[in-house]
Order: structure tokens, then sequence, then C-alpha cells
């Protein structure tokens, strides 16, 4: 006697499983990624006012909505602490070896990550000076900034 699978095959249907969306942003975000396509870097005041860039609907301290104050920060600032990365990977901002950093720009409170290209670990420390490398076409997303490189780097 034959087994079922053998007389009528084996059964299959492909089957892709993805979540296909597009984020609204908001109008806090929107501004933000606005300043980013414009080459600027803007900010968010908060009520105690703090600045956070990247800029927040609420204040993360307190919980309290944000005011409407949009704040121009930047473009330089200081790195506040960092990790190399020695091997990237396909899809990290840089192809060649780079670092992760924390970057409070000026005039801002808090910090936010970018990448950092400069070249070997041992130029780096925290409290070194940064600014943006603007990409070549800015769209109004974060990596607008292809990456930070120190001001040193002239």
């Amino acid at each position: 006697m034959t087994q079922p699978s053998e007389t009528l095959g084996v059964l299959s249907a492909p089957h892709v499983l993805e979540y296909p969306y597009r984020r609204s942003v908001g109008p806090v975000l929107s501004r933000f990624f606005t300043g980013l396509r414009e080459r600027r870097i803007v900010g968010v005041r908060t009520r105690a006012g703090r600045v956070l860039c990247p800029p927040a609907e609420a204040d993360s301290e307190t919980g309290a909505a944000v005011s409407d104050e949009f704040v121009e920060v930047g473009p330089g600032g200081v790195i506040e602490s960092w990790t190399w990365v020695a091997r990237p990977r396909p899809k990290q901002p840089l192809a060649r070896p780079f670092a992760y950093a924390l970057i409070r720009l000026d005039g801002a409170d808090t910090a936010m990550l970018h990448a950092v290209d400069a070249g070997d670990p041992a130029r780096l420390r925290t409290g070194a000076r940064v600014r943006p490398r603007w990409r070549a076409e800015t769209v109004g997303a974060i990596d607008d900034i292809e990456c930070f490189e120190l001001e040193d780097a002239r």
C-alpha cells in the first residue's frame, strides 16, 4: 500500500511574512527631518528650558509635552561617548571602520547617536569636537548627515 504523499506529491505554498508600512512622524519630527533636508539641525525646548535633539514630543525627564519652540542647534558638537566599529556590516553607515558616538550638539542638552568617520580610534576621545558631513543630495532623513567628522580633520 502506498502513502498518500507518495501518490499526490508534497503540497507547498510560498508565504512571505512582512509588514510594509509608512510611518507618520508627526509635527515635531517632521520639523527635524525638514531641517535636515535644508542642512540644518533643530531641537525642541522643553517647558523646563532644556533643548532636546533629536527632538521628542515629550520630555523624557517629566513626561510633559514639549513646548512649540524649535531651536537650531550645532552644527558642531562634542563627543560624549563612543565605540569603535572595526568591521562594519553591510547596512551600517560607512563601509570602512568608524565610530558610533553620542554627540551633544552645540546648544542642545541631550546627545544624538550617529557615526563618526575618524579613520583611526586613536584620534577619538570624549570631548572631541565634531561637525556633520552632509550627503550631496538631502531628502529629509537622518542619513542626510552621512556622518560626523573631527573638526581638526581639515
